[in-house]
C-alpha cells in the first residue's frame, strides 16, 4: 500500500511540474504559458503580422493586456467576453481554435477597457495647440489629400539660379505671368487635393500661398488658390479631434509603461526577458 501511495504521490508531483514547467510568467499573479503566446502569435498571424520577433511581441502583449485591465478594474470598467464576441463579429478573423478565441477576447476586452479610461481620464485634460493642428493637417494633406479644390503653378526644367529669382505672385495669373518672364513655361494644374499625386501633395502639404516651393528634380510648385468644397464641411474640428486623439494615445502609452513598471512580472523562461 505504501508503494502504490508512493507511486501515485511521484505520478502528481510529475504531473504537476509539468503544469508548472509551461507558466512561462506571471503577471500580479496572474500565470502566462506557452499556450497562451501560441495563441496570441496565431492571432497575429490572422492579423497579418508575421514577424520572426512574434514570440517575444506576443508575451509582451498579453502583458499589457493583464496590465490594462487590471487598472481598468479600479474605475469598474469590466467589459465581458460577451462585448468582446460584439467586436470580434467584426473583425473577419475566420475560424478560431477555442484557446485562439479565449485570447482574441482578452485582447478585445483590453482594447474596449483602455478605451475606456483613455476617454474618462486622459482626453479631458489634453490641450490642444494651433501649431499641433496645423501639422495635424499637414499630415492629412499627405497622406490622403482633403477636400479642397486647389490650383497649382508648376514650372519644370528649371535651372536653380532661375528658380531664385521668381517673386511672390499676388495671383495665379500674376504667377504664370512671372513664370513666362524668365522663360518658363507653366502648367496650371486644378484639381482636388485628394485627387494630386502623393509626390505633389508631399512638396505642398506645408508650403503657404504664393511662395514658390524649393526646386526638386528641376521643378517647382507654388499653390495660388484654395477652395474649401461642400465636403469640407466641418473637417476643421475633425483635424482637432484627430490632434486630440493622437496627443491622448502617446499620454496612455507613457502611463501604461508607468503601469507596467509598477506592475510584478515574474519571467521563468529567458526566451521572453527583454
Amino acid at each position: 500500500m505504501n508503494k502504490i501511495y508512493s507511486a501515485i504521490i511521484g505520478i502528481f508531483c510529475i504531473c504537476s511540474y509539468a503544469n508548472a514547467s509551461s507558466v512561462i510568467a506571471t503577471i500580479n499573479g496572474t500565470p502566462i504559458t506557452d499556450t497562451d503566446v501560441n495563441a496570441r502569435i496565431e492571432l497575429m498571424a490572422k492579423q497579418g503580422n508575421t514577424s520572426l520577433t512574434n514570440r517575444k511581441q506576443a508575451f509582451q502583449n498579453i502583458v499589457n493586456d493583464y496590465v490594462k485591465l487590471n487598472y481598468a478594474a479600479n474605475f469598474n470598467v469590466k467589459p465581458t467576453d460577451k462585448d468582446a464576441d460584439k467586436e470580434l463579429a467584426h473583425m473577419n478573423l475566420g475560424s478560431l481554435s477555442e484557446t485562439t478565441k479565449n485570447m482574441a477576447r482578452l485582447a478585445v476586452r483590453s482594447d474596449i477597457a483602455w478605451g475606456v479610461i483613455t476617454a474618462r481620464t486622459i482626453i479631458p485634460t489634453i490641450k490642444i495647440s494651433e501649431n499641433e493642428i496645423k501639422e495635424e493637417r499637414i499630415d492629412l494633406i499627405r497622406e490622403r489629400g482633403l477636400p479642397i479644390e486647389t490650383t497649382i503653378i508648376r514650372l519644370t526644367d528649371i535651372p536653380n539660379d532661375i528658380a531664385k529669382k521668381l517673386k511672390a505672385p499676388k495671383n495665379c495669373d500674376n504667377a504664370e505671368q512671372i513664370a513666362e518672364e524668365f522663360g518658363g513655361f507653366p502648367q496650371k494644374i486644378t484639381a482636388m487635393q485628394y485627387e494630386l499625386s502623393p509626390e505633389i501633395r508631399e512638396r505642398i502639404a506645408d508650403l503657404p500661398l504664393m511662395t514658390w516651393s524649393q526646386v526638386e528634380n528641376g521643378s517647382v510648385v507654388l499653390v495660388c488658390k484654395e477652395k474649401k468644397t461642400k465636403e469640407y464641411a466641418n473637417l476643421d474640428e475633425i483635424i482637432k479631434q484627430n490632434a486630440t486623439y493622437k496627443k491622448a494615445a502617446m499620454t496612455a502609452d507613457q502611463q501604461l509603461k508607468q503601469l507596467r513598471r509598477k506592475a510584478v512580472i515574474i519571467i521563468n523562461d529567458d526566451r521572453y526577458k527583454l
